[in-house]
């Protein structure tokens, strides 16, 4: 399940204009199409785990990078 959380993660992302960053909530109700998406919060925050190590994406939050998932977080593709 991971694998498609990672795949939609991308897919929403490449569906956004660069600089566009997506909410981990957006992943979720796209994994779980319904409305208890808040069950599927954790495998969303494992997929980003996954690819912020593979530096595919970069996470921030009111516009300031993190290092780190902690907290609330919007998720992007890295920067140039």
């Amino acid at each position: 399940m991971i694998g498609t959380a990672r795949d939609i993660t991308m897919t929403l992302l490449s569906a956004r204009a660069r600089g566009a960053t997506i909410c981990p909530s957006e992943v979720a109700r796209a994994l779980t199409l319904s409305d208890d998406w808040r069950g599927a919060t954790p495998m969303v925050h494992a997929a980003v785990d996954h690819l912020l190590a593979e530096d595919r994406v970069e996470i921030s939050w009111k516009g300031q990078s993190l290092e780190n998932r902690a907290g609330p977080y919007r998720i992007g593709r890295p920067r140039d």
